[in-house]
């Protein structure tokens, strides 16, 4: 039996969502609040719907506002194909191609916030309602938010290659309780997901690539996970970044190279960064900064090497090779079981003749760095006009190479008290042993 608490944006009488499903949206929350007015019916009345976008190509041009509860967004497949790799073949190429654009249930977000607007005027669905009790049980499942194409940006740049363009798939500004985000496609918006004060939110099984930046928590927040995502933020922006948050576990992700940072914790604290791999081209994988303290971080695989595609040859983060893979400005954090590979060019490294650093302790007390194991060699790479090639070539490529002397872990003055053990042989650990615990793995005599 049909509800009236289920839509189809293709069938709705108002708008038309081909044209722009954002104000057909808007018309199916307008009329849900009007149906839905009674908080207390029967020990109910307020149950939410559910609103369907068939697989289909949907232009927006209507910012999507969201101020009710128990709301399902759910398409018919999330519908990701790289937008990179089309965007960086030559144009006399695209008619041999299969497809040219992201499919499934797409959203193409044709919105664009006036110069000088707030960040949130760029979101394609945007979260706000004030009161109490806080939004809860948003839910938007299975279907494509595509930011079409980035713009210049005053470099050399391609403008399909700057990962600038204003836009954010899903900004949710009020606290909020219970989201889910499943199953969803993100692809070339710079913001593709931006959370703020967020309780319990499930971030889980998405494939967000090529945008700016990919998952962003911020303000504040408890007891949120994300997991199983395929993730890939741009040069300029994280892949996953939290701030302020507590209870956090972030698990089972697999991060692609070229975002930024792999994941940045600010004020993060009693959280789980673990089984994850983690994938980059740069220094400043995983960053626990401005006092993120009594996390673990354990069994990740770490790996850094060199951009093996031709138009992002010369593209980095900024940071130099001792700035360390993972660095950490806080107390009492764990660091355990971790395997590091890096493969980089020994003429490459910053500054010149310098040891990259794998772990480096900032600032804080009472780490305990564990059983992390360091494969580090000298590898020399060339950039290749094929991205998927390239990549996987690099990858698999286990052939013999000559070490590469490193920094395991590096203890800076301001981090005390800590506790390094089995993690890099003694000449591989750089701490003051007045200051620490160094207990370093025994060296293979030749």
């Amino acid at each position: 039996m049909p509800s009236s608490n289920c839509y189809d944006v293709t069938t709705w009488p108002v708008g038309n969502a081909n044209d722009d499903v954002g104000e057909v949206l808007n018309s199916i929350i307008a009329d849900i609040k009007e149906r839905q007015s009674d908080n207390d019916l029967d020990d109910g009345g307020k149950p939410g719907a559910v609103i369907f976008i068939p697989p289909g190509d949907y232009r927006l041009r209507t910012q999507v506002v969201i101020d009710v509860s128990f709301l399902r967004i759910q398409g018919s497949g999330h519908g990701f194909t790289s937008s990179s790799i089309r965007f960086n073949v030559p144009e006399a190429e695209w008619p041999d191609l299969h497809e040219l654009w992201p499919g499934g249930s797409r959203v193409m977000v044709d919105i664009a916030a006036p110069a000088g607007a707030a960040e949130s005027a760029g979101a394609a669905f945007y979260v706000e309602r004030g009161g109490d009790p806080r939004i809860s049980s948003v839910e938007f499942v299975d279907f494509c938010i595509d930011g079409l194409r980035f713009e210049p940006d005053g470099s050399a740049l391609q403008p399909e290659n700057t990962y600038v363009n204003g836009k954010t798939g899903i900004y949710a500004v009020s606290a909020n309780d219970s989201f889910r985000v499943t199953g969803m496609g993100f692809v070339y918006l710079e913001h593709a997901l931006t959370l703020c004060n967020a309780d319990a939110l499930s971030v889980h099984d998405n494939f967000i690539a090529e945008c700016g930046s990919c998952i962003e928590l911020r303000g504040w927040g408890q007891a949120s996970k994300i997991t199983d995502n395929l993730i890939g933020a741009g040069f300029k922006g994280h892949s996953i970044y939290a701030e302020n948050h507590g209870g956090l576990l972030i698990t089972a992700n697999n991060v692609f190279p070229r975002g930024a940072s792999s994941v940045h914790l600010e004020g993060v604290t009693r959280s789980s960064v673990t089984n994850n791999r983690l994938h980059s081209f740069y220094p400043g994988m995983v960053v626990l900064a401005a006092g993120s303290s009594e996390n673990l971080v354990a069994a990740n695989h770490f790996l850094r090497d060199h951009e093996p595609w031709t138009p992002f040859a010369d593209v980095d983060n900024g940071l130099t090779d001792v700035h360390g893979l993972l660095s950490i400005s806080g107390s009492s954090n764990s660091v355990l079981a971790n395997h590091f590979s890096l493969g980089v060019d020994v003429h490459s490294i910053r500054p010149a003749g310098s040891e990259p650093v794998i772990i480096r302790l900032l600032e804080g007390e009472g780490n305990l760095v564990s059983n992390n194991h360091v494969v580090a060699t000298d590898v020399r790479s060339e950039a290749s006009d094929s991205c998927f090639e390239a990549q996987v070539g690099s990858l698999l490529t286990t052939a013999p190479a000559r070490g590469l002397a490193v920094t395991a872990v590096a203890v800076e003055p301001a981090s005390a008290r800590n506790t390094i053990l089995d993690s890099g042989t003694d000449d591989q650990v750089v701490a003051d042993r007045a200051a620490n615990a160094v207990r370093a793995t025994p060296a293979v005599v030749a």
